[in-house]
């Protein structure tokens, strides 16, 4: 293979990328795709995948009544076809000469701090070993609160944790089209500047066939990612060679520009809403001063107006306006005790240190 962009990727591979249109498993692009991972692995690349399909996995095997709780529906199909879909994996991948190894992660694992680093540590591990990470949810356990949005979003939380320089997100289509790409005259936007360019004017909030998530969410996600640092690629898993040729640089799909990169902690909080244990209000001077991009500024007691919840130190917490608007999170250097002791006060150490403070950026 020829000199490969990235060294450090996180691949995401959609339901309907793995299904046929009976919704079964389809080993051919299975196949295709293990055997570009398994090249790019051969030249230096690390690559963490991160795959659905273990319901569509799961209706080849068990036929459920009607009448069964649609929740319930979801447990079975992918308990029992998470079983198949890794062994489909493992049997693939050692006809490559490598192995694999399955993660299975919750939204709450992502909460706290260790946990977050304790998962990073045994994913750095594996790729040390030469071994293929893939992670799906855990779909058995993962209900309401606990689910992710749908696989989009995990593969930005592993992508941003990983510190990988581009998630490469697979779905059934070419990319993101500006119009109606059914209409036949839409044509694929092959660059999106997120600090420029609005996508969101083009896309229709539906789903996919089998999947949960659609065309928003993934541009969602792309959208965060790239403004702290990292590339997102949309194309098309069911075309052969795919993979390889957005690594060799080809124009293909549609390429989120990534912006200024930012921390590993910052990275870790920019994905922290729904996480938080406590809301700090700020005034208008403080907000004025934490969004200029002149200066590096921490959240200090002085623009702090009130406090809402129990936080600890080291605790993530969200940082409101006036108005209500969140405008971002950060890692509390004190209790909430001190911190609203402390309201108001001049000449006090930080609130949140502009080291772990990650501040929203507005969507295009």
């Amino acid at each position: 293979m020829s000199e490969l962009i990235y060294k450090t990727i996180v691949v995401k591979v959609g339901t309907n990328v793995l299904s046929k249109p009976d919704g079964l498993l389809d080993e051919q692009v299975m196949s295709d795709l293990v055997s570009q991972i398994a090249r790019m692995r051969q030249s230096g690349v690390n690559v963490i995948l991160v795959s659905s399909g273990a319901v569509g996995a799961g209706r080849s095997l068990v036929h459920l009544s009607e009448k069964t709780h649609p929740v319930e529906t979801r447990q079975v199909l992918s308990s029992i076809g998470q079983i198949r879909l890794i062994n489909t994996y493992a049997k693939l991948f050692n006809a490559q000469n490598l192995l694999c190894a399955q993660i299975l992660v919750t939204k709450s694992d992502f909460r706290d701090r260790r946990h977050y680093l304790n998962m990073q540590t045994c994913l750095n591990a594996l790729l040390k070993q030469g071994v293929i990470p893939i992670v799906n949810e855990n779909d058995a356990i993962s209900v309401t609160e606990l689910m992710f949005t749908d696989n989009d979003e995990l593969s930005g939380l592993i992508a941003s944790m990983m510190q990988a320089e581009a998630l490469l997100i697979l779905t059934n289509v070419d990319g993101v089209f500006d119009g109606n790409f059914h209409e036949g005259n839409a044509q694929v936007i092959s660059e999106i500047n997120s600090k420029k360019l609005d996508y969101s004017k083009y896309i229709k909030p539906v789903k996919s066939s089998f999947g949960r998530g659609g065309m928003l969410t993934k541009c969602s996600i792309a959208h965060k990612l790239s403004l702290m640092g990292i590339t997102v690629h949309i194309a098309n898993g069911k075309k052969s060679g795919i993979l390889e040729e957005i690594l060799s640089g080809v124009s293909v799909g549609t390429k989120f520009i990534s912006q200024k990169r930012t921390s590993s902690v910052k990275r870790w909080m920019a994905h922290a809403e729904g996480y938080e244990k406590g809301t700090v209000f700020i005034n208008r001077g403080a907000e004025a001063a934490l969004l200029s991009h002149e200066t590096a500024t921490s959240l200090l007691p002085v623009g702090v107006l009130r406090i809402e919840g129990g936080f600890k130190k080291g605790d993530i917490i969200k940082i409101c306006n006036e108005q209500n608007a969140t405008l971002g999170y950060g890692m509390a250097q004190y209790d909430s005790q001190k911190a609203a002791s402390l309201i108001g006060q001049k000449g006090q150490k930080p609130l949140v240190h502009y080291d772990y403070l990650f501040l929203k950026q507005p969507e295009a």
